[in-house]
């Protein structure tokens, strides 16, 4: 059934639902005169099949625009137009097109009908009918004598696009750009056509997928690209600059509405292939590798020439060159972020790759687990990674300290130098050495790959704010170069905030964090609130303990706080955290359980107090 609204007293918008995948801005207006024996026009809400009823007795269907959809012409709301949009609207269901499609079709090719009433008018003005020849005209026929709406329909027939040409345009290509594809096209079937489109589009703009991740994922991969791209990379490139140049750039580029058009201007062909040939396997494949509906459309609009990629020949071929030691699962996310592992430009780069660490006696298991873990890394020029590697270096970054570092955060490997500098800088600014930043460099890579302003600086500025004093902010960072990279509002705040609740004071928590600073990691729910709890009701001992041994936090609760506590209680033992806790299991037995070595420690508190 379809939903109607009713704009005027004449008018009827109803929301269609023909096979064409529409944009969802669209409404076709209708202004219905039914014949002489009916009464005058009307206003009903009526059933898709009353309004394909109705068109056999209408005397005239005039189309409009819905506001959020295109503006129209100034010629648009002339009889010539509404005329020629009727033609087409004709000529449209003789080549097999729904009678909905027709009229959608009709009503969305503005330029396609506004250069018919330009052929035809031009004719009429000038009177060169006679000099017109069509072979589509039956012999004898007065063509200056016809109805405008009969030149129409066969200055449409004469174009010989079978119904191509306003369907393209009707989907948002450029008639410019149809009348070229529509070339390619002279083989397809306009319905078979329709069928193909919808089933490409569903595929490719699913309900679940993600539009902000494939824009962000796709600019990226323009980014840090930096070796000579092969012609379907080339191609794709071409593809995300049209997307660029549009409002709103390449975070449209999961828009239905916005991409398809610029998808296939830019890769015609991909609708001449066969949907039970080409995109049904391709699918099967995808989703036997474990990739989900979104990830399929993700891999297919961040690199098209994918659809016309032999199976046996190309893709699976190229996919076993990454496959060694990695489960089906790893290729899968490989190609979700990084579809371009299929050209051959980062096939080729692959190998030069693997060359450079080679030679820095990297093993190809941890430039592989790099790759799985960011894939951008091979569109990596080896000479590029040389300038990065270099850097390290200066760091006292050796070989054998060099395999943690691009293992843990492999897109360091993509910065620029003078990123990585202005990081270096920053480190410069706190108070730390050279040494001191190479340390934290191999402990903490990913400090490198942020942004100095948006992550570094904001949480050194909001220590300082907190009350925690330059010289502690250097220990904290030294100890916990983790804590650069904590969310401010999510992690560190939520913690603080915590530890002021239980009764501690800010001064109080700022001691914790200078003496512990790896406390500002711990989660509130698994660890800090079971672990005060502990303290308070169960040992009841005062908060003061925990701001002269916040370390209490970094032992286990059952493993070791609960057994200790349970052997100093047995034996009417006082003793602080730090005596309790800070020796290792031999020594605590020797000198609180009279023994020499604790084999077991007790989970359970005694009974009697005994």
């Amino acid at each position: 059934m379809a939903s109607w609204a009713l704009p005027a007293p004449t008018t009827v918008v109803p929301t269609l639902s023909p096979s064409i995948d529409r944009p969802r801005s669209w409404n076709v207006a209708f202004v219905l005169c039914l014949g002489s024996n009916s009464p005058s026009p009307f206003v009903s809400s009526v059933s898709t099949s009353s309004v394909r009823n109705s068109w056999f007795r209408a005397t005239r269907v005039r189309f409009a625009a819905a506001e959020d959809g295109w503006c129209p012409s100034s010629t648009s709301g002339l009889p010539a137009v509404d005329e020629a949009r009727e033609a087409v609207v004709e000529i449209l269901r003789e080549f097999g097109a729904s009678q909905e499609d027709s009229i959608y079709i009709a009503a969305n090719s503005r330029c396609y009908v506004e250069m018919l009433v330009g052929n035809v008018q031009e004719l009429d003005e000038l009177g060169l009918w006679g000099s017109w020849n069509s072979e589509i005209v039956e012999e004898n026929v007065d063509m200056s004598s016809l109805s405008f709406r009969k030149k129409v329909y066969y200055m449409a027939k004469s174009k010989g696009d079978k119904g191509v040409l306003p369907y393209l345009e009707s989907i948002g290509v450029k008639l410019s750009s149809a009348l070229l594809i529509a070339r390619y096209l002279s083989s397809e079937r306009l319905p078979q056509l329709i069928d193909k489109v919808n089933f490409v589009r569903g595929i490719l703009f699913p309900s679940s997928i993600n539009e902000a991740l494939i824009g962000r994922n796709a600019k990226r991969m323009m980014m840090y690209l930096s070796i000579p791209a092969d012609e379907d990379v080339q191609s794709t490139l071409s593809f995300f600059e049209k997307m660029e140049a549009r409002h709103g750039g390449l975070s449209m580029l999961g828009h239905k509405d916005a991409s398809f058009p610029y998808l296939v201007e830019s890769f015609p062909k991909l609708l001449l292939c066969s949907v039970k040939n080409h995109f049904k396997p391709l699918v099967g494949f995808l989703e036997l590798l474990g990739v989900p509906k979104a990830g399929i459309s993700t891999i297919l609009l961040s690199f098209p020439p994918i659809v016309f990629y032999d199976m046996e020949k190309e893709i699976k071929p190229k996919l076993c060159a990454f496959s060694k030691g990695s489960e089906e699962k790893d290729i899968a996310k490989m190609l979700m972020k990084y579809p371009w592992i299929l050209s051959t430009c980062i096939q080729e780069n692959y190998e030069k790759i693997l060359a450079f660490f080679n030679e820095k006696k990297v093993p190809k298991s941890s430039v592989d687990l790099a790759i799985r873990s960011w894939p951008h890394i091979l569109g990596c020029s080896a000479i590029k990674m040389k300038s990065m590697v270099e850097q390290f270096n200066e760091f006292g970054v050796n070989k054998k300290m060099l395999v943690p570092v691009i293992t843990s955060s492999p897109q360091l490997l993509l910065k620029k130098p003078k990123e990585f500098q202005a990081v270096v800088s920053f480190m410069e600014e706190i108070g730390f050495d050279s040494k001191t930043i190479g340390r934290i460099l191999c402990r903490c890579p990913e400090i490198f790959a942020s942004r100095v302003d948006n992550t570094l600086r904001k949480k050194v500025n909001f220590l300082a704010d907190f009350g925690i004093s330059r010289d502690c902010l250097l220990r904290v960072v030294r100890k916990y170069p983790e804590m650069l990279l904590l969310d401010t509002d999510n992690t560190l705040l939520p913690r603080m905030s915590f530890l002021m609740r239980v009764g501690l004071s800010k001064r109080e928590v700022c001691s914790m964090i200078c003496r512990f600073s790896p406390i500002l990691g711990y989660s509130i729910e698994m660890v800090l609130k079971p672990k005060v709890d502990f303290l308070l009701r169960t040992m009841k001992k005062p908060l003061k303990e925990i701001v002269e041994y916040p370390r209490y936090f970094s032992y286990s609760l059952d493993k070791k706080i609960k057994p200790r506590f349970w052997v100093i209680q047995s034996r009417k033992l006082e003793l602080s955290l730090k005596d309790m806790l800070s020796k290792n299991d031999d020594e605590f037995a020797q000198e609180y359980m009279g023994i020499g070595r604790l084999l077991v420690m007790p989970s359970v508190p005694p009974k009697d107090g005994s």
